[in-house]
């Protein structure tokens, strides 16, 4: 056996045991929200929301538990989605997105990708953004935004996604 084929079959090896300590802590996880009768409600009127998958709603649960108590303007800015002025005296210059926390902007940016083509009232959204010729990066960066003040304001009123409360 050479050498190459050892260390394929280390790492394929090491590949099952992760997956399993993996799915492991996915099922604590499921159980833990579970148990919990405010968290439960919470994860199934984020998971009502098209685009808004267990990963995004875990992570949103995790990661804001101020979701539903705070505005929309906050909840952007928890998350990095707000846009920071970086202006200085008479120079205004561009507006970014930053600071926050990291890894829930990074996990709403792949909710804001399905919700663009799967969620009716955010494709209608991001199709005016496009015919007005922003960028990619920009119009999924507003459907980010708009995904978690619509989810803080669904935990807030404790009601599930539907159409026209969006």
């Amino acid at each position: 056996m050479s050498t190459a084929d050892l260390f394929a079959d280390m790492d394929t090896e090491l590949k099952g045991i992760l997956d399993r300590y993996i799915q492991q802590l996915e099922v604590q996880i499921e159980q833990a929200i579970a148990s919990d009768d405010d968290l439960a409600t919470t994860a199934a009127i984020l998971r009502s929301v098209p685009g808004i998958d267990p990963v995004a709603s875990t992570m949103l649960i995790a990661e804001m538990p101020e979701l539903g108590q705070i505005t929309g303007e906050q909840a952007a800015a928890l998350t990095g989605l707000a846009p920071i002025a970086h202006d200085s005296g008479a120079m205004r210059g561009r507006r970014a997105i930053g600071g926050g926390r990291r890894l829930l902007r990074h996990v709403m940016f792949q909710a804001a990708l399905v919700a663009s083509n799967h969620n009716p009232v955010l494709k209608v959204f991001a199709d005016q953004l496009r015919a007005i010729g922003k960028p990619h990066k920009v119009i999924i960066t507003a459907i980010a935004r708009k995904l978690v003040t619509i989810t803080n304001a669904l935990c807030k009123s404790r009601q599930k996604w539907s159409p026209k409360a969006a």
